[in-house]
């Protein structure tokens, strides 16, 4: 539809269709045969109102959407098409490690593969719009939501945002991929303590430098909606907060597509205390240029009278609605409803051979491989050694984690099926060892039933029974592998916990069998870096895995046996203690460094009882090769513009390998203080066994540039350090002069 005609439909409609435009509600609402009456009473939603609703929130599947909309269109006058937005985050029926795993692959490429595909097969299954990717900053492992990040640095997740943007989106002109939403706007990460829903306060330049990168990256990426965040900002939340919505995001940004409330965002501005009812929230929601109130009655009931009581201008109202149109025009809906979304598509689409051996490759460069102690790994497929596999996830299909909310585990390769294709039966065994929890009662706040909980629980004697047949076959056994982790409702939203290690009975458990002294593995399975100290100390092998998808088994075994090297770096750093939290590698220098030369002893920045460094550093992770970093050299002592920088990597063992080659730097003197790295490149490229390469980064003047004093963004002469390594704190270095 041409815009002329566009704006043709907007004059023609009366204000309570316009209003409906910005009003979203749950697939609860809508009945394939009659409407849901008890949501409509509870939220208070009219009849016509709900006649008029532009958008409807996570139902998805080609049939269900179909119906839904075709009913819908029958009853409206104007023909508008319903949008279908839905929460699909790393994947719709094939699943794709957490986002925080993809941060771990550094390689944007592929995880833009990957979202082509997510983009893909949730547009057969009738989605328009998902509610990703998900690009906040995320230092303080305690949040549940680290699992939709993809971790602690705003270079990277610009990157990785950027990449995932372009991959929903890339096929939208064939009506094949959907609208990216991206979220949460803005800073909803620094929540204080790690606490859902918390406050955020900050600096502007704290805001600019750290925060912002990532959306920007979003938005120049083309991505067509943005979801605000539940926290404040600066005392105002961002729901209702000009300074971001309008300020940044509209005005400096020229984000011109739709702003979209996180659910029931707009209601929750009186919980916060800025407004004092429903009337006075939609008028701040409205006038912060928030277009659509996600499942609040807000919008729908209280914008008319807003209009009608001059306290807002019909001007916001219609600009709004036609960004909504103009969102439904982009998606071709006017021409075609249904976006070419039908049963036999959507069967043909989903889980295809193609898209679960992309999802096995992206799940094997997520993997991390933390500790290798005396090379344990690879194993060999031809051992004769008994291989035992125990723990709560080693016969588990339970591996997509919390927002994989259309995906199915009955879709998923476990631990056991993954490693039963590389060894011989006879040398293989598999049991359960523990439960998962000591207590399953947390899951009663998110609606299970006593009887529920009841039957996820062991009883003592079925405890004592596993107990015994872990202890036997850990006994005739020469190679322990432990997979253990998280459950998944412990992570993702509403996931924060002040407790990051493993499950108590999980490590009790594994200390019993580690006594045995036979050669351990451990598998670790969660959605945010754990507190895995005691496990460091004990265990000689250790492999992060995240919550890994649909392939996860098949990738673990490949990484196992030897068939992938892994190639997995971290993308938020490992705490060696939770009293560390929030911790990150590039944290601003303090006048009393723990390396201090004018102080010592007690009276330097640290703790009585930790080491201030993370367990495991941001960029972190082991592989099978010998990988060794020299000669690193820069092609001059000052720059003005531009600056080579050039390593050689040696890889001296026979084994290929992928290595990613990061470049930190380290502005000397600054108006401001200056943290002691920050990423500013990095390089992930295959080097064959037993050669070597040399790598050049080129490094420009605006890579050096941030906030100022004067909070001008520009840079400022005077010495630099470059870093160069396989992590952010094994590096060589090198200095030079900005003129």
């Amino acid at each position: 539809m041409k815009e002329e005609k566009l704006l043709k439909l907007l004059d023609s409609l009366s204000w309570t269709e316009k209003v409906g435009q910005l009003v979203q509600l749950s697939g609860e609402f809508f009945n394939t045969s009659a409407l849901t009456v008890g949501p409509q009473q509870k939220l208070g939603i009219s009849d016509d109102m709900l006649k008029h609703v532009g958008s409807v929130l996570n139902v998805a599947g080609a049939a269900n959407t179909k119906e839904i909309q075709q009913q819908y269109l029958e009853k409206s006058s104007h023909k508008i098409p319903l949008l279908f937005m839905a929460d699909i985050i790393y994947g719709y029926r094939t699943v794709f490690p957490i986002p925080l795993g993809l941060g771990a692959t550094w390689n944007p490429d592929l995880v833009k593969e990957a979202y082509r595909v997510i983009g893909k097969e949730a547009q057969s299954g009738g989605a328009h719009v998902t509610f990703a990717p998900m690009v906040d900053l995320v230092r303080d492992a305690r949040w549940g939501r680290c699992l939709e990040s993809t971790g602690e640095d705003s270079f990277l997740n610009s990157a990785f945002a950027s990449a995932m943007v372009s991959g929903l989106q890339q096929d939208l002109d064939k009506q094949e991929g959907i609208a990216s939403c991206v979220k949460h706007f803005a800073a909803y990460g620094a929540a204080e303590g790690g606490r859902e829903y918390n406050t955020v306060d900050m600096s502007e330049r704290k805001l600019r430098q750290d925060y912002l990168p990532s959306y920007k990256a979003a938005v120049d990426a083309g991505c067509k909606l943005v979801m605000t965040s539940f926290n404040t900002y600066d005392g105002v939340p961002v729901t209702g907060n000009q300074f971001i919505l309008k300020d940044i995001l509209r005005d400096e940004w020229g984000f011109d597509g739709v702003i979209i409330s996180d659910y029931a965002a707009v209601r929750e501005l009186i919980d916060h205390g800025i407004a004092e009812d429903n009337k006075e929230a939609a008028y701040l929601a409205i006038n912060a240029t928030n277009d659509i109130d996600m499942k609040s009655p807000c919008y729908a009931n209280e914008l008319k009278p807003l209009l009608n009581e001059g306290r807002i201008d019909g001007k916001l109202i219609d600009q709004a609605v036609l960004r909504v149109l103009k969102l439904k025009n982009d998606l071709g809906l006017f021409e075609d409803p249904f976006r070419r979304a039908t049963e036999e598509k959507e069967k043909e689409t989903l889980l295809k051979e193609e898209h679960r051996a992309l999802a096995k490759n992206v799940t094997a460069e997520s993997i991390v491989l933390l500790k290798n102690e005396h090379g344990l790994l690879p194993l060999d497929p031809q051992t004769d050694e008994k291989i035992l596999l125990v723990g709560p996830y080693g016969d588990n299909q339970e591996l997509i984690g919390l927002w994989a909310v259309h995906g199915k585990t009955t879709d998923t390769i476990s631990i056991k099926t993954g490693i039963e294709s590389y060894l011989k039966p006879e040398n293989f065994h598999v049991e359960k060892g523990c439960d998962m929890l000591e207590s399953y009662e947390f899951l009663g706040e998110f609606g299970a039933t006593k009887d529920m909980i009841d039957s996820l629980s062991m009883s003592d004697e079925e405890k004592a029974m596993h107990l015994d047949d872990a202890l036997r076959e850990a006994r005739s056994a020469d190679i322990i592998i432990f997979a253990m982790g998280e459950h998944t409702m412990q992570s993702g939203e509403a996931g924060s916990r002040t407790d990051i290690c493993l499950p108590q009975i999980q490590r009790a458990f594994m200390k019993q069998l580690i006594e045995l002294g036979k050669k351990t593995i451990l598998i670790s399975i969660s959605g945010r870096p754990l507190v895995l100290t005691e496990e460091a100390e004990t265990i000689d092998a250790i492999m992060q895995v995240w919550f890994p998808g649909t392939e996860g088994g098949h990738a673990i075994a490949d990484v196992l046996f030897g068939k992938t090297n892994p190639s997995g770096r971290l993308s938020m750093s490992f705490p060696y203690s939770v009293g560390q939290l929030p911790i990150y590698y590039s944290e601003f220098k303090t006048g009393r460094p723990l390396t201090s030369s004018t102080h010592s002893g007690r009276f330097v920045s640290k703790y009585l009882d930790s080491p201030n460094a993370p367990l495991f550093p941001f960029g972190y992770g082991l592989n099978y090769s010998s990988v060794q970093y020299s000669d690193l050299t820069l092609s001059n002592t000052t720059m003005s513009d531009e600056l080579l920088i050039n390593v050689t990597i040696k890889n001296s063992s026979s084994i290929d390998c992928l290595e990613t080659v990061q470049l930190y730097i380290q502005d000397v003197v600054g108006s401001v203080v200056r943290p002691v790295k920050e990423l500013k490149q990095f390089k992930k490229l295959s080097i064959a066994g037993n050669t070597t390469a040399t790598v050049q980064f080129i490094l420009t003047r605006d890579e050096l540039k941030y906030y100022t004093h004067s909070m001008d963004y520009d840079v400022e002469t005077g010495s630099f350090i470059v870093f160069v390594g396989p992590n952010s704190e094994e590096t060589l270095e090198a200095s030079f002069q900005l003129v």
